[in-house]
């Protein structure tokens, strides 16, 4: 018998393996060198000696998009998204992780699902399910387990308590990202190119819109129009000074508070002057409570994180989630504050005290010893997961250090806390009467510290000792003061109280509050400012104020909060998933219309904010249309604007554009521009119109000259092409021309660079001539003879043969195959083995048409230089 088991991460599955198996296991890398596959024998069920085998997915397996036709923006009417068609395709190209799955499933008996226990969970569950239908014997069981901390007591209780994965739950996702998927590409496609193609100054990427999102930076602008309409008002107080028998002066309080008619509080200072002495008319003393915090849940730890450790949510979040996969805290992601009846808690306790970096341990020995434990009785069961706990005691170099401890730091004491007695003081409270008017003198002393011994920061403040009062003592008024104040305005929203606003209004999940706050930060609506306060930006404003002036409800919370429980409806089975995603898609494609029917309302908003493309940008190169200088948008994204023709060119991102030595293209006598890479690695020069029209079938769109397939020009593929890359398996080295006067190698597809020499001056193409032992092209080679004196030309010269070069090439293999955890062995790892399969089992970079060694025609459809053997 064979059960195959899945986990939702590699680091999951060993920990699981290594738990079921008793550390008898066997490893072994899997063909997509991403998830491992761990094999032991053991009994399941009735039968002794079943065979395991289990590995892990690296999150989803497949993610949701539109078919290929619908991906070219300017082609595609963005109102056609609404029903557009859409496919599931694998969520991460490259890991081939479905044959993965179908080819480790195979013969397979029993499936046991081991993905987290949310409803993202399930739905990869499914998935997976999809990927070895095919594979695992037709009559092999399905079960699910259910764990939330990754403890050996867990583990097996999940394993010896399976159930089955819920359909309802997994629909539930589908609907989601349906939903967001066409309601937010719609919207963003035709804000960007409405916007972008008018205006140079936005400084943004991409002008999205996201049911979720955007509701969200609707939250910070509307405290930011708070703070913008706010009129300060003054307001009055009085404060009365005593001396108490012991000659120390005593401020006493209005309990009026603050009064907003300054001719009214004059007339009780008045009064108050005249009579000049207060009488004691209570003295109270109460024993008061400060309660314990409840078990802690996901939305606590990210306001926590963002108020008290200075770090944002998405960060803490991730942080929490390896931990969890670590073994050091139970799953991060739960809505539920009150523990389970039969929780063993004691047992995490005397495993924290064994934490040898932590000040909490004799606090933990006084719970247990001195009988202070009390198991809390607080809190909210919501029923998805037991809150947040540690499950392992840890030292701050063991899980990392750094934000790591910091976080772990507090989930442990949050949860000692939650055990321990609670804060017990004492308040006396005097009450003096003056003229008709009672003031107050109030002190506290903590009699029981509880808790807050081991959450410092919520402590109550130890006031001096109150003297003694004695009803109907009079005490002469020392001094009597009139304050003026003003009322101030509203803060910006900090993170912390906008997860609070999210978590009230419904917007989002525990798990996808901290990505829909990382998205508006990261679209430049919003920087994070000091104490982790959010100020929208110009961008940030305007884009909300236009909604309210078009739609409100398209930055407002209640639609996505009805959506979101409409959801959940579809997880507890009670609606129907297609009814529902098809009735909001009809509601939002309606939004859509007359949102674009009104754009004009938010355009006049953006003309007062921002400047057009006309008024931006710098003369740059020339266009090969009008032969005038188009102008460079250097800010977000950066792209070139031809006044005279009214056209727009986008270029590549993350880096920096440069004029190209004033060279033209010989296709449409645009100048060429270089592209330089942040890192300075990935440089190529790019036609700005090639690069938004491909000019042949078999080039993609936004490429540069790198990829282009023109036989002739001097910085095309074709002219330049090497061989195939064998570093990423996927594109072609080239020589990179950009770099003149100094030489290297550059793939055109991943960042792989090699620099070749300082000693060569010149290196030219050979024409038609390839290498008779790898099929490389074959190159003239002049040395400079100032730098290499002994060296003299190298005619036809191979780049990967030739001994001159061999041993830098080997070298840089060596070094990226240890950075990918890659074997590597001599020569033969540069070339491959048998011929034609070397360098990434592509063959060489230049194609061959009917057995003949050639160019070929690039425009006639025909690829001159290919990525294999034709």
């Amino acid at each position: 018998m064979i059960i195959f088991m899945v986990a939702e991460k590699p680091s999951l599955a060993l920990s699981i393996s290594q738990i079921l198996s008793n550390g008898q296991l066997s490893s072994r890398k899997g063909f997509n060198n991403v998830c491992s596959v761990h094999e032991w024998t053991g009994k399941f069920q009735s039968n002794p000696s079943a065979r395991y085998r289990m590995t892990s997915v690296a999150g989803h397996v497949f993610g949701i998009d539109f078919v290929p036709r619908y991906n070219n923006w300017d082609k595609v009417d963005p109102a056609e998204l609404f029903a557009g068609e859409t496919l599931k395709k694998e969520a991460t190209a490259g890991h081939h992780m479905p044959a993965f799955l179908e080819k480790e499933s195979r013969g397979a008996d029993v499936i046991v699902l081991w993905l987290d226990c949310d409803k993202e969970g399930e739905n990869i569950c499914f998935e997976v399910l999809d990927c070895i239908k095919t594979s695992m014997n037709q009559n092999a069981k399905i079960f699910r387990a259910k764990f939330s901390s990754i403890t050996d007591k867990d583990i097996r209780h999940a394993f010896t308590n399976l159930s089955y994965p819920d359909k309802n739950q997994s629909l539930s996702v589908d609907a989601r990202q349906e939903l967001d998927l066409r309601i937010g590409c719609a919207f963003t496609r035709f804000q960007t190119r409405y916007f972008q193609g008018k205006y140079g100054d936005l400084d943004s990427s991409c002008i999205s819109y996201g049911p979720c999102q955007t509701p969200t930076l609707g939250f910070c602008v509307d405290r930011y129009d708070k703070i913008q309409s706010f009129q300060s008002e003054p307001y009055w107080l009085l404060t009365a000074e005593i001396k108490h028998t012991n000659d120390k002066i005593f401020k006493l309080y209005w309990d009026r508070g603050h009064v907003f008619d300054k001719e009214i509080v004059y007339f009780f200072l008045n009064n108050i002057k005249a009579v000049n002495k207060v009488r004691v008319i209570s003295v109270k003393t109460e024993k008061k409570h400060k309660g314990r915090p409840n078990a802690l849940n996901t939305v606590d730890l990210l306001k926590v994180a963002s108020a008290g450790l200075g770090m944002s949510p998405h960060h803490a979040m991730q942080i929490a989630e390896r931990l969890y996969t670590s073994g050091y805290i139970s799953y991060p992601r739960t809505e539920t504050t009150q523990y389970a009846e039969n929780a063993d808690l004691k047992s995490v306790l005397r495993e924290l005290s064994n934490c040898s970096d932590s000040d909490w341990r004799s606090h933990i020995n006084s719970l247990l010893s001195d009988g202070q434990y009390t198991p809390p009785k607080r809190g909210k069961d919501v029923g998805d997961h037991p809150p947040i706990t540690p499950v392992k005691a840890a030292s701050s170099s063991s899980v990392g250090g750094g934000d790591y401890w910091r976080v772990y730091d507090y989930v442990c004491r949050h949860f000692i806390a939650t055990v321990s007695p609670d804060c017990i003081y004492e308040e006396t409270t005097i009450l003096f009467d003056v003229s008709n008017e009672t003031f107050s003198l109030s002190g506290k002393n903590v009699t029981e510290p509880g808790f807050t011994s081991i959450m410092p920061w919520k402590r109550v403040s130890n006031d001096e000792p109150m003297p003694s009062f004695t009803i109907n003592e009079i005490f002469t008024i020392e001094d009597v003061k009139m304050d003026e104040r003003h009322t101030t305005a509203p803060d910006y929203l900090t993170e912390s109280e906008l997860i609070s606003l999210m978590e009230k209004h419904g917007i989002g999940t525990d798990a996808s509050i901290p990505v829909h706050i990382n998205n508006i930060c990261e679209r430049n609506y919003v920087k994070v400012d000091s104490g982790r306060r959010l100020i929208p930006t110009s961008l940030g404003i305007v884009l909300v104020h236009g909604y309210q002036k078009i739609d409100p409800e398209l930055s407002l919370p209640h639609m996505r909060s009805s959506v979101e429980t409409e959801l959940n409806e579809i997880a507890l089975g009670r609606v129907n998933y297609q009814q529902l995603v098809s009735h909001v898609i009809r509601i939002f494609e309606q939004k859509f219309h007359y949102f674009v029917q009104h754009i004009q309302g938010m355009d006049s908003l953006f003309e007062v904010s921002f400047s057009s493309l006309a008024a931006s940008g710098k003369p740059f190169v020339r266009c090969g249309k009008c032969r005038r200088y188009m102008k460079l948008i250097e800010s977000r994204p950066s792209r070139l604007h031809c006044e005279i023709c009214k056209d727009t060119y986008n270029l590549p991102q993350n880096g920096t554009i440069k004029a190209f030595k004033e060279l033209r293209c010989p296709l449409d006598e645009f100048e060429l521009v270089q592209y330089v890479a942040n890192n300075n690695a990935k440089n190529f020069s790019l036609c700005p119109y090639c690069y938004n029209n491909p000019p042949f079938k078999d080039m993609r769109k936004n490429v540069g000259c790198n990829e282009c397939t023109h036989p002739t020009c001097r910085y095309s593929l074709e002219v330049n092409g090497i061989c195939a890359c064998y570093i990423c398996k996927q594109g072609i080295f080239l020589l990179d021309v950009t770099s003149i006067p100094k030489y290297r190698l550059a793939c055109n597809k991943c960042s792989f660079v090699l620099t070749l020499p300082e000693a060569i001056q010149k290196i030219t193409m050979k024409e038609g001539e390839f290498c008779e032992q790898c099929d490389t092209a074959l190159m003239d080679i002049e040395f400079n003879k100032e730098k290499s004196p002994d060296l003299s030309s190298l005619s036809s010269a191979c780049i990967l043969c030739h001994e001159y070069f061999l041993e830098a090439i080997q070298r840089t293999v060596t070094y990226i195959s240890n950075m990918q955890n890659r074997p590597t062995s001599g020569r033969g790892n540069i070339h491959g083995g048998p011929r034609g399969g070397g360098r990434g089992g592509q063959g060489r970079g230049r194609g061959r048409g009917g057995g003949n060694r050639g160019r070929g025609s690039a425009r006639g459809g025909g690829r001159g230089r290919g990525r294999g053997r034709n």
